[in-house]
């Protein structure tokens, strides 16, 4: 099965961070701007069974991805399954209306601003990704993907870096979408 290992961290000095993952070697990439819209199930609250339903796009590309329930209290690891759609705005608004008519409802969309990179650490390569949210403000992800075998070894190794840049009694485990609830702003 395959595994998300993440990590998610509030920055109140995203310079700092930057700085120190760059003395790790993370090579950077492009900054990117994502628009994730998520929908509630007809017959399941999300809410309580912790899985999420998304529709994501990134530029003129779009994905859909279903999130599993995390399954330990520290990192936000689940299973994910993501799938690419046909490109475009329009494209992007069909699938919505498809799944609309099929009695999901959409129950809000986190636009955010996120600079992406790579991070050999451990044995793994973490994606690394620094994201400033509407309305939220600055966080950093790390995420490592693993398989049922390399489960438990990517989860070490995704603490061990979050300590490296004194971050690991700082971990967020909501989502934006749940923060974002929180504070009313989620449409």
């Amino acid at each position: 099965m395959p595994w998300e290992v993440e990590q998610k961290f509030r920055l109140p000095n995203p310079p700092a961070v930057i700085s120190r993952l760059a003395e790790l070697g993370t090579a950077w990439g492009d900054r990117i701007e994502q628009i994730d819209r998520y929908f509630r199930h007809p017959q399941r609250d999300f809410a309580q069974t912790d899985e999420a339903l998304r529709l994501r796009r990134v530029g003129e590309h779009n994905f859909i991805t279903y999130k599993g329930p995390r399954i330990d209290r520290d990192t936000k690891t689940r299973t994910e399954i993501e799938l690419p759609l046909a490109p475009g705005a329009a494209a992007a608004e069909q699938y919505a209306a498809l799944l609309e008519a099929l009695s999901f409802t959409s129950v809000g969309v986190v636009r955010k601003n996120r600079l992406t990179g790579e991070l050999a650490w451990d044995g793994f390569t973490v994606h690394v990704a620094l994201d400033e949210v509407e309305h939220l403000g600055s966080f950093l992800e790390l995420e490592i993907e693993a398989s049922d075998a390399t489960l438990l070894p990517a989860q070490q190794a995704g603490r061990a870096l979050a300590a490296k840049l004194d971050l690991a009694e700082q971990s967020e485990r909501r989502s934006y979408l749940e923060l974002l609830i929180m504070q009313h702003v989620a449409n």
